[in-house]
């Protein structure tokens, strides 16, 4: 058990080397084009830039299409504007990350929702965890977020390159409060399974346990849990 605590402490420092990358202030002096429309959110001129001819698909030095620009900033109109335009919705960019888990991670549902309703797949693997958006949802308790995810079909057993769900992450990577609390509810009452097992063998009802998480204990043991 107290591997696991560690291994949960070893990545709650590691994740930020690997999370999303969004446009900083050198990537923004140098973007030109559908680029900066997108990051202005300036629909029109995406429109327009479109219709002479520029590629909706085109990639920055970290593999951002416009469409991951849109996503990062939350501006709903040029999204849409560069999907009607025939942008990829589930391009991924340099470190596997589609625009339906970067607005799970912002907690952005209106973006979410306008990403799915374009045609992203929320059952893409994403991320250099080999996760989904439901698992990066859960990570960071976005209970809205991981309910819009299960209403569109999100996979919820998918076990990632660390050996964790969705269920087991807003565990381990939570902290037992009411968001992370009221996601793994969501992923009971969905159908999640409630008994797979982290890498080392320990349930969630023991990691749970193990972190003195006394709601969660009592929802995963309504559901059966081992």
């Amino acid at each position: 058990m107290h591997n696991v605590l560690a291994l949960a402490l070893l990545l709650a420092g590691a994740l930020p080397s690997l999370a999303q990358i969004p446009p900083n202030a050198a990537d923004l002096r140098v973007y030109a084009g559908l680029h900066a429309a997108a990051a202005k959110g300036d629909s029109a001129e995406i429109a327009r830039l479109m219709a002479n001819g520029e590629k909706p698909n085109i990639q920055d030095a970290h593999g951002r299409t416009p469409l991951h620009v849109a996503a990062h900033f939350g501006h709903q109109g040029a999204a849409q504007a560069l999907l009607m335009g025939g942008a990829n919705p589930n391009a991924l960019d340099a470190q596997r990350y589609d625009i339906v888990t970067i607005a799970a991670v912002k907690n952005d549902v209106p973006m979410l929702k306008l990403a799915l309703a374009g045609g992203c797949d929320p059952k893409t693997i994403t991320s250099p965890y080999q996760g989904t958006a439901l698992i990066a949802a859960a990570h960071l308790g976005h209970a809205e977020v991981v309910r819009a995810l299960i209403a569109a079909g999100a996979p919820l057993d998918h076990v990632n390159n660390l050996g964790w769900t969705a269920l087991i992450e807003s565990i381990v990577l939570g902290n037992g409060g009411k968001n992370h609390t009221d996601t793994l509810e969501a992923l009971v009452k969905a159908g999640a399974n409630v008994n797979i097992a982290d890498g080392q063998g320990v349930t969630p009802l023991g990691l749970a346990k193990s972190r003195g998480y006394t709601e969660m204990v009592r929802i995963l043991e309504m559901a059966g849990a081992k």
